[in-house]
Parts: C-alpha cells; sequence; structure tokens
C-alpha cells in the first residue's frame, strides 16, 4: 500500500490533490500532516461528511485519470501529429497566429515558459473540465448580452490551453462556438496547437473552432474581426502586469475585443498571501511519473518561489524563484523522442531555475482598474468554484474577480 505525505498550510492544500506530495515552510499559516492511501481516498471520496476541499482533491485526482494524465499519454505516445493541418476558421482573421513579433516585447521568463511541456505536467493537477463548468456558469449567471448563442471565448496568457481544449472538448458547438487563445512565448503556442491536436482532432471537425496566437495580452488589436462573449486570464497570469498601466491596457483591449454586457473571469492568488507576507516563503510540490499501468518512473519536482525571493511591499511585486527538476528512475528508459526528455543529461534529469517578477493584487485594486477601463466587478469568490466564499479561512485560497463590459 502506497502512502502520500502531505505537509502544507491550509490555503496550499486546497490547491493540492492528495495525490500530489507537496512541500513547503511557511511561517505565517499554521500547517499539519496527513497521510492518506489510495484506498482511503476511494472511501473518503464516498463518505457522506466528505468536507468539500477533499471532494475537489478527490476529483481533481479523477479528472487526472480521465485524462490519462501528461507523462502517462507522452511517455507512451505513438501518434502523430501535424503542426500545418489545413482548418477552416470560424470568425477569426488570417493575421491571427501572426501579430507583428516586433511589438511584443520581450518575455521576463524565457525558460520555465519556454518548456511548455514542464508547465503543463506541473500545473496537470487542475481539474480542468469542473473549472470550465464554473467559467461558463459564470458567465451565464452575470453577463447581460445575448445568452441565446453560443459563446465564443477568448483566454489570454493560455500556457498549454487546456481551459480552452476543455471548454471546446466537453461542450458542443451549441453551447461553445469557438476559441481564441493567446500567449506571449511562441514554444507555448506550438505546444498549445499541439495539444488542440490530439484533444480535439483532425481539421474539419471541433479543431477548426481554436485557434492560437502569438501575441501580448495587453495590446492585441486585430486578433478577431467577431467579438467574444466571454474572456478569462487564470492561473495567476495577471500577476506578470507589474504596472497600473499595464494592467489598464489589458483591461482595456478586453473592453475593445468583448461584446456589451460581456464577462472577464480574471484568477489570482488570495490576497492574504500579500498581507500575511512578513517574510517569503518556499512554496512547492512533486508531481509523480507515472506509467499506463500506475507504475512511477520518476518525478518532476516543482518550486514555485523560495526563501530568498525579494518582495518589495510598496510595488507589491515578489521575485518569484521558480525552479523545476525532473527525473526518472532509469537513465536507460529516457524517451529521447519525447520532447519533455530532449534536454535530461545522462544522468536521467533536466533542471531549470530563474527569477520571475510577480504582481500580487488586492480586491480593491482589481476593482478600481477595471473601472477604469469601463468594467464593474459583479461578483467575487475564493476559488474556480461558485460554494466558496472569498471570506472563507479554510476553503479560499484563490481570487476569481468576475468583471463585466457595461454597456
Amino acid at each position: 500500500m502506497s502512502f502520500f505525505l502531505v505537509r502544507a498550510p491550509v490555503w496550499l492544500l486546497c490547491l493540492l490533490p492528495a495525490s500530489i506530495s507537496c512541500f513547503t515552510h511557511h511561517h505565517a499559516t499554521p500547517s499539519h500532516s496527513i497521510a492518506i492511501s489510495t484506498q482511503q481516498q476511494q472511501y473518503y471520496a464516498l463518505s457522506s461528511d466528505l468536507s468539500r476541499k477533499q471532494r475537489r482533491g478527490f476529483s481533481v485526482l479523477q479528472a487526472a485519470k480521465r485524462r490519462g494524465g501528461a507523462m502517462s499519454r507522452r511517455k507512451t505516445q505513438g501518434e502523430s501529429r501535424s503542426d500545418n493541418a489545413e482548418s477552416t476558421t470560424k470568425g477569426f482573421d488570417n493575421e491571427a497566429t501572426s501579430i507583428s513579433q516586433q511589438t511584443i516585447p520581450a518575455s521576463k521568463s524565457n525558460t520555465i515558459y519556454s518548456m511548455p511541456s514542464l508547465y503543463d505536467l506541473a500545473f496537470g493537477y487542475r481539474c480542468y473540465e469542473e473549472e470550465v463548468e464554473f467559467l461558463l456558469d459564470a458567465h451565464d449567471k452575470y453577463s447581460t448580452s445575448d445568452k441565446n448563442v453560443p459563446v465564443r471565448i477568448l483566454e489570454l496568457a493560455a500556457g498549454p490551453a487546456r481551459h480552452s481544449l476543455a471548454a471546446l472538448s466537453e461542450h458542443p458547438p451549441s453551447s461553445v462556438d469557438s476559441v481564441v487563445a493567446l500567449d506571449l512565448s511562441q514554444e507555448m503556442v506550438n505546444y498549445g496547437k499541439e495539444n488542440a491536436d490530439h484533444e480535439l482532432g483532425s481539421a474539419g471537425g471541433r479543431r477548426d473552432s481554436f485557434e492560437y496566437a502569438c501575441g501580448d495580452m495587453r495590446d492585441f488589436a486585430g486578433l478577431s474581426s467577431t467579438k467574444f462573449d466571454t474572456a478569462w486570464i487564470l492561473l495567476g497570469s495577471m500577476s506578470h502586469l507589474l504596472t497600473n498601466d499595464d494592467v489598464i491596457r489589458c483591461f482595456s483591449s478586453l473592453r475593445s475585443a468583448l461584446k456589451p454586457g460581456s464577462t472577464i473571469v480574471v484568477e489570482l492568488p488570495h490576497p492574504r498571501e500579500t498581507f500575511s507576507m512578513g517574510e517569503c516563503t518556499r512554496n512547492g510540490w512533486t508531481v509523480p511519473l507515472v506509467e499506463d499501468d500506475e507504475e512511477e518512473y520518476g518525478e518532476l519536482n516543482i518550486v514555485w518561489g523560495d526563501e530568498d525571493d525579494e518582495f518589495d511591499p510598496i510595488a507589491q511585486v515578489r521575485d518569484f524563484t521558480v525552479a523545476m527538476t525532473l527525473k526518472v528512475n532509469n537513465p536507460e528508459d529516457i524517451p529521447k523522442e519525447d520532447p519533455l526528455f530532449l534536454q535530461m543529461d545522462e544522468d536521467g534529469k533536466t533542471e531549470v531555475k530563474e527569477i520571475v517578477p510577480m504582481r500580487l493584487f488586492t480586491l480593491q485594486e482589481i476593482d478600481a482598474l477595471a473601472r477604469c477601463a469601463g468594467l464593474e466587478m459583479v461578483a467575487k469568490y475564493g476559488a474556480l468554484d461558485e460554494e466558496v466564499a472569498m471570506t472563507e479561512e479554510d476553503d479560499a485560497y484563490r481570487m476569481v474577480c468576475i468583471l463585466r463590459c457595461k454597456e
């Protein structure tokens, strides 16, 4: 019987499923230890008095198994993928995938975000299907635009585009018409297109409803000739906008790209992280590499913030140390043909580390900046879960803001 040891502050326990080991040194938040076996997880999931936090963790684990797991799929993949498949666009400009690169500033991060398969694996614990349900329900609840037509979705800083693809794969054309994703990293864009080929199939089907463009989330004029119904900025991606001017530019671009009465969902770290940061803390987690027979053949260790990070309380910017170490148990088994392992040394290890400046926001800042761009805040949650209020002490670990374009 295998056990997973989890030691984490409460907010991180809400974020991570029980199947992922996490490590942290956090002096401002109480922590506790639990050891849960796979069999016990299944028992708890069936228990009538199971807490919402436990149910969420278990559902994330089950969702990951349904997807096959990023590593499981990629280690055993045999299918070929085409980057040049012909497709019929649905309201996309032909220039969407080639926004002038001269206008795109150099990324603040040229390592972590240029290795999209590692990033995808690190955040593979997210339950994209359930989160997309929340996102679409929020639009249906708070939008004042026409709800009798299928929605067109815009996702900014989309990374591997897992939320975009879940919207298309899990919802019919009568519900979700099409999705456009945008990211500053060309490597992420290419990777997201590969994911779309895998998840949505070849041209002529649902794949034609997805487009991925490389561009700046602050200014994406000309991305599409057709207005969008809803936009998403998830996984704390807005934290890369370090100044008020940057945020207002982003919100103003969204205001121009969306229909009146449309919705915008912004997911950020909970404000209590900002106000409890007497000193920087070390947070991280471990993702096991699992084959189809559930045998582990390695692991990915992630550090997202370290004790030596610098935090500027005036600018509210923390220089996050981001490090990932991918290693396999037997170097002779390294699948050299898989892009995830191309940079692995002969000892079976890949290591990347860099400093990523990220801004920490308060709720009132988002509200004020949104108003400057002609938006209004209509709701807030403590997770991508309608049952979690921002004020909940145990379950609220994110700041999810629902904004609406004023008519």
